[in-house]
C-alpha cells in the first residue's frame, strides 16, 4: 500500500510539473496568436472560451488582456472570470490568488459578494483530490481547518451582503460545514474511546455538545460520554448524562445497548 501511495504521489507531482509547463506554453502561444487584438476582441474571445468550458485557454486569454491593459475597463471582470476558470479547472491555489488580487484592487466592487462566494466555493472543494475520492471520504473526515476556512468565507458573504443572491446557497453550505466540523469532533471522540483514552474521548464529546448542538452528532456524543464516564468509574456522571440522553432522545438505541467502538466503521479511525 505504501508503495502504491508513493507511486500516486510521484505521478501527481510529475503531473503538476507538466501542467505548469503546459500552462506557460499556452500563455506564450496565446501571446503570439493574439498580437494586435483589441481589448474588446480579447475579452469576447476569453468569455466565449469560458462559456464553452475551455478554462485553460480562457485563463490564458484573460491573462493577456490584463497584462496589456492593467488599468483597462475589462480588468475587474476579467479577474473574476479568471478565478472562476481556475476554480473549474481545479486550480484552487491560483483561483485564491486571483481573488485576493481582485479584492485588493477593487475593494468597493459591486461584485464583491460574488468574489466572496467564489472564494467560499474554492475552499469548500479545495481538498477533493484523487486520493480523497479514492478513500470515499465524507465531509466530516476532511481537514477541519479547510472546513473552517470555507465557513469563514461564506460567513463574511452573508454578514456583509445578507440580501445577495448568493447568500442563501452560502448559508446552506455553512450548515453542511458546521455538520462536518461536528462530525470531525465525534470521529476523534470515537477514536479516543476505542483506544481507551476515556478522558480525551469525553472531552471531545463535550465539545460536540458545546459547539455543535444543532448537528446530528449530539445523540452519539452523549452516548460516548456515558460510556467514558462508566469506564472511568464515575457512575454518578454516567447516570446524569444517561438521563439527559433519555430526555432528549427517548428512542435512542444507546438506551438499549451501550455505545461500542465496534459499532463504527473501521475507516472512521484513519485520523
Amino acid at each position: 500500500m505504501k508503495k502504491f501511495l508513493l507511486m500516486i504521489s510521484v505521478a501527481a507531482a510529475l503531473s503538476a510539473c507538466a501542467g505548469s509547463g503546459n500552462n506557460k506554453a499556452t500563455v506564450d502561444k496565446e501571446a503570439q496568436a493574439t498580437q494586435g487584438w483589441s481589448s474588446d476582441r480579447l475579452y469576447n474571445e476569453a468569455r466565449e472560451e469560458l462559456n464553452s468550458g475551455n478554462y485553460t485557454r480562457a485563463s490564458a486569454l484573460y491573462e493577456q488582456l490584463i497584462s496589456r491593459q492593467p488599468e483597462g475597463r475589462y480588468v475587474e471582470q476579467s479577474l473574476l472570470e479568471t478565478a472562476y476558470a481556475q476554480y473549474k479547472n481545479e486550480e484552487p491555489a491560483k483561483a485564491l490568488n486571483t481573488l485576493t488580487r481582485f479584492e485588493n484592487n477593487f475593494p468597493g466592487s459591486v461584485n464583491m459578494d460574488y468574489a466572496l462566494y467564489l472564494r467560499g466555493l474554492v475552499l469548500f472543494g479545495e481538498d477533493q483530490s484523487f486520493l480523497n475520492k479514492l478513500a470515499s471520504q465524507d465531509w466530516s473526515d476532511r481537514d477541519p481547518q479547510a472546513n473552517r476556512n470555507a465557513y469563514r468565507a461564506f460567513n463574511e458573504l452573508v454578514t456583509r451582503y445578507p440580501t445577495s443572491k448568493y447568500a442563501d446557497d452560502a448559508r446552506k453550505r455553512m450548515a453542511q460545514l458546521v455538520d462536518a466540523l461536528g462530525g470531525n469532533e465525534i470521529a476523534i471522540a470515537r477514536h479516543y474511546a476505542k483506544r481507551g483514552a476515556y478522558v480525551a474521548a469525553n472531552n471531545r464529546a463535550q465539545k460536540v455538545l458545546q459547539n455543535f448542538q444543532n448537528t446530528r452528532y449530539v445523540e452519539e456524543a452523549l452516548a460516548i460520554m456515558v460510556y467514558s464516564y462508566q469506564k472511568m468509574g464515575n457512575t454518578q456522571l454516567a447516570g446524569d448524562t444517561r438521563r439527559v440522553l433519555e430526555t432528549n432522545f427517548p428512542e435512542s438505541p444507546y438506551l438499549k445497548k451501550e455505545w461500542s467502538a465496534k459499532d463504527t466503521p473501521w475507516w472512521r479511525y484513519w485520523k
